[in-house]
């Protein structure tokens, strides 16, 4: 994997879905580091097949092809590195969305989401990231201001904040598990936090060491560990203290 994570870049005024792109050119044998980027997505994904919403030329809306054999952790180096150019106050709602916290008791705001897609059979991963650079809230659909948050830059920072994520990308796709799960549980927004989902509902306490979710289960029911799936917080506690 000697080629940077950057190259060749494909880019798009409009496109459909910079992961359906970059999961074509893939499949096509694209080499590792090609970047797919786009001003606008038509029909943007996130996880659970929900839609990404961004106004035009506000956000960094780019797909990576990954060559070789997928990180296990990959969606947690993913949101770490995001985190890296995001700032101290990012944190990971997991598994792999950045939200900011407004205040204590309002719902975590969604800043970035991240999409892995991975066939380790044929060798190789698209790691898609929608990060909200420059995005106007007031801009976005009422139902969704609540909720989403943003850098507030101007749309002349999406290519240097592009930079930077490359790079963070870069080293942490480097770094040992045990560095990615420290940097990833330093930044946990759900720790202690009472979650909800199909199968149950309990505490969240944390991360294991392949990335999966733990919940004490509510009634002393004891533990478990999630590995997929979407989890709902049930109210909202004071954020604890910062590491």
């Amino acid at each position: 994997m000697s080629c940077a994570l950057g190259h060749p870049r494909l880019h798009f005024r409009s496109t459909d879905s910079t992961n359906d792109r970059a999961r074509a050119l893939a499949i096509g044998g694209a080499p590792h580091g090609t970047l797919v980027t786009a001003s606008h997505q038509l029909a943007g994904r996130g996880r659970q097949g929900r839609h990404w919403s961004a106004p035009p030329g506000a956000s960094l809306l780019a797909s990576l092809v990954l060559r070789g054999s997928p990180p296990p952790l990959l969606p947690l180096i993913a949101a770490v590195a995001v985190c890296d150019v995001a700032g101290p106050d990012a944190l990971i709602k997991w598994p792999n969305d950045i939200v900011f916290v407004r205040h204590p008791y309002d719902p975590l705001a969604k800043l970035a989401g991240i999409l892995a897609e991975a066939r380790p059979q044929d060798g190789w991963a698209v790691l898609g990231i929608g990060l909200n650079v420059a995005v106007r809230l007031p801009d976005l659909p009422p139902e969704l201001r609540a909720t989403a948050a943003t850098l507030g830059e101007s749309p002349d920072q999406i290519e240097p904040t592009l930079a930077r994520l490359l790079d963070a990308l870069e080293r942490r796709l480097s770094e040992p598990a045990q560095t990615i799960l420290d940097s990833y549980r330093a930044r946990d927004a759900l720790r202690g936090r009472e979650l909800s989902w199909s199968g149950g509902r309990g505490r969240a306490g944390g991360i294991d060491g392949e990335g999966r979710l733990v919940v004490a289960l509510a009634g002393g029911g004891g533990h478990t560990a999630l590995d997929a799936g979407e989890v709902h917080l049930r109210g909202v506690r004071p954020a604890r203290p910062r590491p």
